[in-house]
């Protein structure tokens, strides 16, 4: 009796071989709503999968449950309706890649949006991939300069780390990561710019200032900003990982800016929210963590036997009030390797970059510079941290000691060195020289009124005379202040400064 049922079991499923398979293969969309398509059918559909849609339009699955699926559409979908036919692909999101992505902007799915010819490429990635294992990077140990002094001295960035910027809105964020893709000029670094939730006058702004600095052939550009749909919003940044990846895999060095998560986190809310998942703290669903930490994770310094190259993520993340203990906040600053955090007030002060030496930190730390920066750095958080103290005490007392006043005075100097002007970042050799007058107590011999002015008389005296010239090829060379390169630095900057003052007074 028993093989009797399995018989005509067997010979039932042959039956319906043909129905079986069409209904895996074919799916219909049963509802639809605000960029979300409930869709029955496609049974073996993988999560991530793309699916086409009527007049090709796409979608990616998101929710796989017993009996439906929950796609996210990406692009136009006001011409599909309840019925219409949706059929697989087999095919995981993909992006095109390569260097014919340089200089362009695209939008989500690697599509030109800049006017210009379209992108041919013969390679694509899939958006969604694996992190590399351990076994293949090794520890960060080159610096990744971004050129901003206040950063490079107390905050280094190494090639292959996660560094996050954190600040209220309005406080300079962008403005660290535009000057950073400018410093990678002539350094064959590549860059990526992922723009999410942002106004496409700001990215027009930051678009033209990267062209203005010759910065844009080396730069992709991923625009998926305020006008674009949740779905375009949340693949951005793992499109922009993939095309990163790709040039890390050859062996190079790339920048990947997330500007920002915040926003990045919100459409992932939407549209967990209008898949009807259960809201967590916040609304934000429960994975939230993972949908930023499986992204940053793919930045790595990879190792020799690997090629050697690496992935420096910036992801930016906007805070309320100063809040860096909110949800999302906290969450990204679990994942990186450190956090350089802006205040509101200093930035209204005019201390630009408005960077807070207490509350940032790089997990990295000096591995990520060389002996020149190093040796001239090492005292200056301390310094800072001292002024930031007393500064704070001295506010409750009119009557402070000497010791006191030369502190703060000293504080206030190296705070009025650490000001730097947007879209002029400075190389290597200058901050190693502003850092020695620092280092070297020489602010001593200047006023704080005077210090900007004497910035530029500084610049423009290495510029012109052979003997700065030299001595920058030999810190070049050597990267360390040996005893002969001191001496004559000592020599030459004590000269310059007297120069100033007579000038100035």
């Amino acid at each position: 009796m028993a093989n009797i049922n399995i018989t005509s079991i067997i010979k039932n499923q042959i039956k319906n071989y043909n129905l079986e398979a069409k209904k895996i293969s074919e799916g219909r969309v049963i509802a639809i709503s605000d960029g979300i398509a409930t869709v029955s059918g496609l049974y073996d559909t993988q999560l991530g999968e793309l699916l086409r849609f009527p007049k090709d339009t796409f979608g990616m699955t998101l929710n796989l449950e017993e009996d439906l699926i929950g796609v996210i559409l990406l692009g136009e979908y006001s011409h599909i309706n309840e019925g219409d036919k949706v059929l697989r692909t087999k095919e995981i999101v993909r992006v095109p890649v390569g260097n014919n992505l340089l200089g362009r902007i695209v939008n989500s799915l690697g599509q030109a949006v800049d006017g210009k010819s379209i992108i041919k490429s013969d390679k694509a990635r899939e958006i969604e991939r694996v992190a590399l294992g351990i076994m293949t990077r090794q520890s960060v140990n080159q610096p990744l300069e971004t050129g901003i002094l206040a950063i490079d001295a107390m905050i280094p960035i190494g090639k292959g780390q996660r560094e996050l910027i954190i600040g209220d809105r309005k406080t300079g964020k962008t403005a660290i990561a535009v000057d950073t893709i400018i410093n990678q000029r002539g350094k064959n670094v590549k860059c990526v710019y992922v723009s999410i939730g942002q106004k496409n006058s700001s990215l027009a702004i930051i678009t033209q200032k990267l062209i203005d600095a010759d910065a844009l052939k080396y730069t992709t550009i991923i625009a998926a900003n305020s006008s674009e749909s949740d779905a375009m919003q949340y693949i951005a940044p793992y499109s922009g990982i993939a095309i990163a990846e790709e040039w890390m895999e050859n062996g190079e060095d790339v920048l990947i800016i997330f500007d920002d998560l915040s926003k990045h986190a919100v459409a992932y809310r939407s549209l967990s929210l209008l898949l009807r998942r259960p809201p967590g703290r916040e609304a934000y669903p429960g994975d939230v963590f993972y949908i930023h930490s499986r992204l940053l994770e793919r930045a790595a310094k990879l190792n020799q036997k690997y090629g050697n190259g690496s992935i420096t993520a910036l992801p930016i993340i906007e805070t309320q009030a100063g809040d860096i203990s909110a949800y999302i906040p906290t969450n990204v600053i679990s994942i990186t390797d450190g956090q350089i955090f802006l205040m509101t007030d200093a930035f209204n002060s005019g201390q630009r970059p408005a960077v807070d030496s207490g509350l940032s930190v790089s997990r990295v730390g000096s591995a990520a510079q060389t002996k020149l920066i190093k040796k001239v750095a090492s005292s200056l958080k301390l310094q800072l941290a001292n002024y930031g103290e007393i500064k704070s005490f001295s506010e409750f007392s009119s009557d402070l000691d000497q010791e006191t006043k030369t502190i703060l005075e000293n504080g206030e100097k190296i705070m009025a060195f650490l000001k730097q002007k947007q879209y002029s970042p400075y190389d290597q050799g200058y901050q190693a020289i502003i850092l020695y007058i620092i280092d070297r107590k020489m602010i001593d011999l200047l006023n704080v009124e005077d210090i900007s002015d004497f910035k530029e008389f500084l610049a423009k005296e290495i510029k012109n005379r052979q003997e700065y010239q030299k001595i920058l090829k030999e810190m070049n060379q050597k990267l360390d202040f040996e005893k002969e390169i001191e001496d004559k630095l000592d020599s030459l900057l004590k000269k310059a400064i007297n120069k100033f003052n007579q000038e100035h007074n």
